[in-house]
């Protein structure tokens, strides 16, 4: 009889490695602490809860982040089928409406007949076969049973959320419904747009260099490490007065139909759910104190009267050094049993919490089946991105996300950017098949005769 698998955590990587699992005839106990014990960022206890952006990344194939979910969905993940049936509109990327999505993931876990849904605080480290995907949050216990088995400290880096505001709230008269470079919806941009002037920009930016902080603690203050991925606003404007009108309120692609020209600053809201009552404000993600951070959220054009659902804040972000710790298979290097998954192993980005739970489900798998690892190859972005978090330099070791500078460099170098961009996702999708193809597996089987029916 073989033994059951032990999943740890119920989020992104975690549903998609216990779903991998048994859908390959492997009993899976997933363990999910919520809502016994909560986090500093959840507000549910649904499986794979988004708890910053409501955005998956591009879903243009030639995008890193379209490329990878076009590796994902020819390996069947389950998330990312969850989250094309929970799309809101967003142009050209890939948004959900966030509580279908979880609602959705933690249907499917629940009522697969081979996963049992185990609502208790993992605290140890299994003997049996498990995969810890426990993420950015784990909980002190587990956490310190982890450093005991590596014998390292965690490394460690700040996230921030970006706050959420409800559509009635939002001064129409003055913001303006559109996409950048007209892309997304001809008649209605998916975005709404809230332009500002160099005097309107400048006075926010004074404010937001004034505005009080939340103090992190004592022995954080000494090795603050924000990723630059989710860089708070005030951290950004704290390094010049432009930098923001060169990051997340760059106004390229956008014009006021106002004046008919662009602005010189723009902050962009995306749609957040389904029906359109709620947006949040792209890449303002910020540590400011709720009563101060209101004050300077309203100095934006067309949010004077914002109702924010959701305030931003920031937690602290838990990683393991994966580059001494795990092979590309996701597989820890001192137990064969063991796997890693998420943001724990310092992949960063959504659908990178997806890849690897849906890697590390598959090998642990073959595992269990006695058969021998499969390491996504290089050139895909998949393999690309599970083998740079566990090739990367250990002393500067920062958390990666999907992105073509991770991949190999092509044979023959192509200056044009588009033409070598294109190349990539050729060669990723033709290696990916060919990869697969060497190993006898029914699930991906069923999804290859499925897309050629």
């Amino acid at each position: 009889m073989r033994q059951r698998v032990r999943v740890i955590g119920g989020g992104l990587a975690g549903s998609e490695a216990a779903w991998q699992l048994a859908q390959r005839g492997i009993d899976v106990d997933l363990y999910e602490m919520r809502p016994r014990r909560q986090t500093g960022a959840h507000v549910s206890d649904r499986l794979a809860e988004l708890v910053c952006s409501n955005s998956l990344g591009s879903k243009l194939v030639d995008r890193a982040s379209g490329l990878l979910k076009t590796e994902l969905a020819s390996l069947g993940s389950l998330l990312l089928a969850c989250a094309e049936r929970a799309a809101v509109p967003a142009g050209g990327a890939l948004a959900v409406d966030r509580e279908m999505f979880s609602e959705q993931v933690t249907s499917a876990i629940g009522q697969h007949p081979r996963i049992r849904l185990v609502r208790e605080e993992a605290t140890a480290i299994p003997e049996e076969p498990a995969i810890i995907a426990t993420g950015p949050l784990t909980a002190p216990a587990l956490a310190d049973a982890i450093a005991r088995l590596t014998g390292q400290s965690y490394l460690y880096f700040y996230d921030a959320i970006s706050p959420i505001v409800t559509a009635d709230s939002i001064n129409m008269d003055i913001a303006f419904r559109a996409s950048r470079y007209e892309r997304g919806d001809e008649d209605e941009g998916d975005y709404i747009n809230c332009p500002m002037t160099k005097a309107e920009y400048e006075r926010f930016v004074d404010a937001l260099l004034a505005a009080e902080t939340i103090e992190l603690r004592d022995f954080e203050r000494e090795d603050p490490q924000f990723f630059e991925g989710c860089m708070p606003i005030e951290q950004l404007a704290a390094r010049g007065r432009e930098a923001l009108a060169f990051g997340p309120m760059r106004p390229v692609g956008l014009r006021d139909p106002r004046t008919g020209k662009r602005p010189y600053a723009v902050v962009q809201l995306r749609r957040d759910n389904l029906i359109g009552s709620l947006y949040n404000i792209v890449g303002f993600q910020t540590n400011l104190r709720w009563a101060p951070q209101k004050d300077v959220l309203r100095l934006i054009p067309g949010l004077e009267n914002g109702e924010f659902v959701r305030m931003g804040q920031q937690h602290r972000n838990t990683f393991i050094n994966a580059p001494t710790l795990l092979h590309p298979t996701m597989q820890f290097r001192q137990r064969d049993s063991l796997f890693f998954a998420g943001q724990i192993t310092g992949v960063e980005g959504y659908m990178g919490n997806i890849a690897t739970g849906l890697v590390a489900g598959l090998n642990m798998a073959r595992f269990v089946e006695g058969k021998s690892s499969w390491t996504p190859p290089e050139t895909t972005m998949l393999g690309a991105l599970c083998h740079y978090v566990t090739h990367a330099d250990p002393a500067h070791f920062q958390p990666m996300k999907a992105n073509f500078g991770i991949l190999p460099e092509l044979p023959q170098p192509i200056k044009d950017k588009r033409l070598r961009y294109a190349a990539y996702v050729q060669r990723a999708l033709r290696d990916l098949q060919a990869s697969t193809g060497q190993f006898d597996d029914p699930v991906l089987q069923s999804i290859e005769e499925t897309a050629l029916s």
